[in-house]
């Protein structure tokens, strides 16, 4: 079989230039499902292998030479700033935007397109569990792990937090991310992949282009902080503590 078909979706992810943006587009989970063999991926997005080989291929000879950010290489401080400020800003405004948005699109369209009700009913669950799990990464994971960065680089001790180690929260924000994705997918077929219908009227359509922008990023999102940043913050604690 071919070597890259038997490569977890998270390793190419991380290793080859532009494969989250090919994913994307193949509708395959690169964040929440990214410990799935490239194949597998594929059988589930119901997209062949050769094709999303070839666009990987692609990828990579165009982003040859480009300056992307490393994240890979990045402090830990630095990477939790980036999804906080880049990430956490963007979904904590496009979730007080689009509800106000979903509330308008069901007042006018919900007569004939009852699915807007259980849209606006998943979103809004999907909104409440975002805002508290931003907010236990700011105010209790992300301190942690800059100050045992800070510890590491200095060599001081680490004391243990009151969680015991980084793994417990970290295990609780993944279940967290996967219940998000859940909801996701729930309104993606709901939606019918984001289609506003023929009598949809501009607000219609703006809020399903929103929400399809949302989902993108906090795929983006996910895939920063399960592929990347989680696993080096368990990686350095261990180190640390050894």
């Amino acid at each position: 079989m071919n070597s890259l078909a038997t490569r977890t979706v998270r390793e190419l992810a991380l290793e080859i230039p532009g494969a989250t943006r090919v994913f994307e587009k193949m509708g395959i989970d690169y964040c929440c499902g990214g410990k799935r063999s490239l194949a597998d991926a594929c059988t589930v997005a119901g997209v062949t292998f050769d094709e999303v080989q070839k666009s990987l291929e692609t990828s990579t000879a165009s982003h040859e030479g480009t300056d992307e950010q490393n994240f890979h290489t990045a402090t830990l401080e630095d990477l939790t700033n980036h999804v906080v400020r880049t990430h956490h800003s963007f979904t904590r405004l496009e979730i007080a935007r689009l509800n106000a948005l979903l509330e308008k699109v069901c007042a006018a369209h919900g007569e004939n397109h009852a699915e807007l009700f259980e849209i606006n009913l998943l979103f809004r669950e999907l909104g409440a569990d975002l805002e508290t799990h931003m907010g236990k990464e700011e105010r209790v994971l992300f301190p942690y792990i800059i100050r045992m960065e800070a510890a590491a680089k200095q060599g001081l001790p680490l004391y243990r937090p009151p969680f015991g180690t980084v793994a417990n929260p970290v295990r609780m924000m993944t279940l967290e991310h996967d219940r998000a994705g859940e909801l996701l997918k729930e309104i993606r077929l709901l939606s019918s992949n984001y289609t506003a219908p023929t009598d949809g009227c501009i607000s219609y359509q703006t809020l399903y282009k929103a929400l399809d922008e949302l989902e993108k990023d906090l795929h983006q999102h996910i895939h920063l902080e399960n592929n990347i940043l989680f696993p080096r913050a368990v990686e350095m604690e261990g180190n640390t503590r050894k």
